[in-house]
């Protein structure tokens, strides 16, 4: 007998699909399970499902009725409870049962009767973690769904934050997670199944509004854990056992397969140049369809759609990809194409809650000769990405060449602090060397660096792109302690070397840069300084003065505050500056009595919705 599964991520903001979750619901389907999948709010999830209890019930009482035609009015009237939406749906006044039930599941939604025992859907529910420092959502969705499942000793907990943080997952929500990644058999089941190696079921992303911004790629390792001990990183105790080669072939060819080919090939391994067979990943990664000169043509969606659907593989994402083909359809081809519309409409196929199975294959033929000239397309450049990097240590003359045999971009190499200068720059000149001209780092800080040393690392980073004439693009990453109980469910952590102001003086420039330094001194000065004591000028400025920088510049106000500061005596400089770095201007008068001082702190109280008044005001003049 088929179980009901229900896999949740929460509602944070995320730039990849949630990859455990994938495979685990390729598992499930493996077995017959039902598989739901969902990211949002959770309310309304239980609202949809409520609806599904009803609509069984109000097909049972009068079937004559369409009633997915009305599903609007049956939800709003679900969560609200309106009278008047109550009109809206049929029979309402002429059939008691019908109003009856209805009044019942508002009752029961109202009422929270899903989280009954006896009410409960799901005989599974699996939950992700991500980042620790979104804690109170990710807590507050396990005692949600938790709450969902028949039995909770059937819920599973897993991910980044659960296995770094476990014994306090446990005891906010009384789930004992699991720990690092599904690479053993009869974890959910007693079988031989290792979960950690089934291919990514892409489906269940077609189930969820959320849209994730790296949704053109194959998701895959080749590669776990890393030979590296970092002091800062997670990794090894996410994936404490070093694994030099995992196949991705017959991954790819299952996901070519079931839901068609992906543009790119996105890599997560965490120190892909540590491992032996580093030649043999490169020569698979050619082999699976990604060498030098690989291109790459978007499927048929609408067919891969239909086939899911001929084949009851996850009907209700592929109902609403349909839905949403359809739509693009007629957004491209308008009254070319009326008779389309047409039968569209009539067969009830505009909303995916009104789509039915058997209408969709009625029209296949129809929409075929549509759908193929909607996807003529030209074949597009393929990339592969090590998204976490490469170790600058590791990089050498053979490496960086045997990389060159793949359309890798950017080769993103790691600088986490100024000690490695040296060994980063040799290794940004070897990639060079070998053809590498698209580079990428993550630039590490608020650590145990100072601020001067990201500056100077990201001095050095366009530096090279002046000499060597390539592109590198670094994205400076605050650090954050992510086991320390004061700090791991939220952002507030200070380095030992760093202060409020200063960090936000560096978030506050990433802000105009879109959280990228690229190539271009001029651009790089301006933004950061020109040098070593412009940087530190710029690190002490009120926030709105960097963030609306030409506009104070312009009036002069930059210049006045600079006077002002730079006129104040070493003694006057030590006892503002502990209250500028501080970040907080709001009663500071309480200890400060000199004009001067004074003078130079209300720089500081400048609102940035001030200052966008006044720029406004100033473009109307």
């Amino acid at each position: 007998m088929s179980r009901k599964i229900l896999l949740v991520e929460p509602n944070y903001k995320n730039k990849y699909p949630p990859m455990g979750l994938m495979k685990i619901a390729t598992y499930y389907r493996m077995l017959g399970d039902d598989v739901t999948f969902f990211k949002g709010d959770l309310r309304e999830l239980v609202l949809e499902d409520t609806y599904n209890l009803l609509l069984t019930q109000l097909y049972a009482n009068d079937a004559n009725v369409f009633w997915e035609k009305y599903k609007p009015s049956i939800c709003q009237y679900i969560k609200k409870g309106s009278n008047e939406v109550l009109e809206n749906i049929p029979l309402v006044n002429d059939n008691i049962i019908i109003k009856e039930l209805l009044k019942y599941y508002r009752k029961y939604y109202y009422n929270k009767e899903y989280f009954k025992p006896e009410n409960r859907l799901y005989d599974r529910v699996g939950i992700t973690t991500l980042f620790t420092f979104y804690w109170d959502i990710t807590i507050d969705t396990i005692n949600f769904a938790k709450q969902l499942c028949k039995n909770e000793s059937d819920v599973m907990v897993g991910g980044v934050m659960a296995s770094i943080l476990p014994e306090q997952v446990e005891k906010a929500t009384g789930i004992k997670p699991y720990k690092g990644t599904l690479s053993k058999a009869g974890v959910l089941d007693d079988n031989d199944i290792i979960v950690d190696t089934l291919p990514l079921d892409y489906s269940i992303l077609e189930e969820i509004e959320y849209e994730y911004p790296a949704n053109d790629g194959y998701l895959a390792y080749m590669t776990r854990g890393c030979i590296n001990k970092c002091k800062f990183c997670a990794v090894p105790k996410l994936e404490p056992e070093y694994k030099s080669y995992l196949p991705i072939t017959s991954q790819i060819e299952a996901t070519n397969e079931r839901f068609g080919g992906k543009k790119d090939l996105l890599l997560l391994d965490n120190n892909v140049l540590a491992s032996c067979q580093f030649d043999k990943i490169i020569d698979e990664i050619k082999t699976a369809g990604f060498d030098k000169n690989s291109t790459y043509t978007p499927p048929n969606l609408y067919e891969v759609a239909i086939k899911n659907i001929r084949d009851n593989y996850n009907v209700r994402a592929y109902t609403k990809l349909i839905v949403k083909q359809y739509h693009l359809l007629i957004k491209k081809y308008g009254e070319k194409i009326q008779d389309v519309y047409d039968t569209l409409e009539e067969k009830h196929l505009l909303n995916d809650y009104t789509a039915k199975k058997e209408a969709i294959l009625e029209t296949y033929e129809l929409l075929k000769p549509h759908f193929e000239e909607f996807y003529k397309r030209h074949p597009r450049k393929r990339y592969v990405d090590f998204n976490q990097g490469i170790d600058s240590r590791l990089i050498t003359d053979e490496n960086m060449e045997k990389l060159f045999q793949i359309p890798i971009r950017p080769v993103r190499i790691a600088f986490d602090h100024w000690k490695l200068h040296d060994v980063y720059e040799k290794a940004v000149r070897t990639a060079v060397k070998h053809g590498h001209t698209s580079l990428s780092n993550y630039v590490l800080y608020n650590y145990e660096d100072t601020p001067l040393e990201l500056y100077k690392r990201l001095e050095l980073n366009v530096n090279l792109c002046e000499e060597l004439d390539v592109s590198i693009y670094s994205f400076p990453m605050k650090y954050h302690p992510i086991e320390d109980p004061e700090y791991f469910s939220n952002r507030d952590y200070i380095g030992k070397n760093w202060n409020r102001k200063f960090i936000r003086t560096i978030q506050a420039v990433l802000n105009s840069t879109k959280g990228k330094v690229g190539k271009g001194k001029s651009f790089f000065c301006k933004a950061f300084g020109e040098n070593e004591e412009e940087f530190m000028k710029l690190l002490y400025m009120p926030e709105a003065m960097i963030i609306y920088r030409f506009y104070f510049e312009g009036i002069g106000m930059t210049d006045k505050w600079w006077n002002k500061f730079s006129s104040l005596s070493d003694e006057k400089k030590a006892i503002i500056k502990p209250i500028i770095e501080s970040n907080d201007f709001t009663d500071y008068e309480k200890t400060i009595k000199d004009a001067e001082m004074l003078e130079v702190l209300s720089f500081y109280r400048i609102k940035r919705e001030d200052a966008e008044k006044e720029i406004k005001q100033a473009e109307l003049k």
